[in-house]
């Protein structure tokens, strides 16, 4: 009668240990097919730039030497989010910690994730040791990185394109 019940036990052990692993594998499925829809995006470079209303960006030519000034950070990932911009004055950090410049609400994103700062007129990035890294046009950086207007800047699951 032990054994009965201990052969029992096992099976509903393995059983629960079966449908873990599907789930894992399920959830691991969606990561890699979410990753390939990001990278399959044509880049914000070879689209013109022009608002949601179809006017071009540069209607203003009086306004030309501010806005060249003048870096943003606009959302384009996720969806809920998206359009959403960020002044970049001088230095801005990025991430979930409460001080960062540009809050992000990700768990893929750590709390100081990444720094963007201007240093003689041009605009850097740098990772600032984070677990999933910065991506600037779905390439890994590994040391700051200069960005330039149309560039994607990757920080957890979250995508910002720079934009003057």
């Amino acid at each position: 009668m032990l054994l009965v019940n201990a052969a029992s036990d096992n099976q509903n052990l393995l059983r629960a240990l079966e449908f873990g692993l599907v789930a894992l594998l399920w959830l691991f499925f969606i990561r890699v097919i979410r990753a390939v829809m990001v990278e399959a995006r044509p880049s914000r470079r070879r689209i013109s730039a022009t608002l949601d209303s179809g006017i071009p960006l540069d209607v203003d030519a009086g306004s030309r030497k501010e806005r060249s000034t003048k870096y943003r950070l606009r959302v384009i990932e996720p969806e809920a989010s998206r359009g959403t911009f960020y002044d970049i004055p001088g230095e801005v950090t990025v991430g979930r910690a409460a001080g960062c410049g540009v809050k992000v609400d990700d768990a893929f994103t750590s709390s100081l994730h990444a720094r963007i700062h201007r240093r003689d007129g041009v605009l850097w990035v740098e990772d600032l040791g984070s677990t999933n890294g910065t991506w600037v046009n779905a390439e890994r950086i590994t040391a700051p990185m200069k960005l330039g207007k149309g560039d994607l800047v990757q920080v957890g699951g979250t995508v910002f394109e720079v934009s003057r």
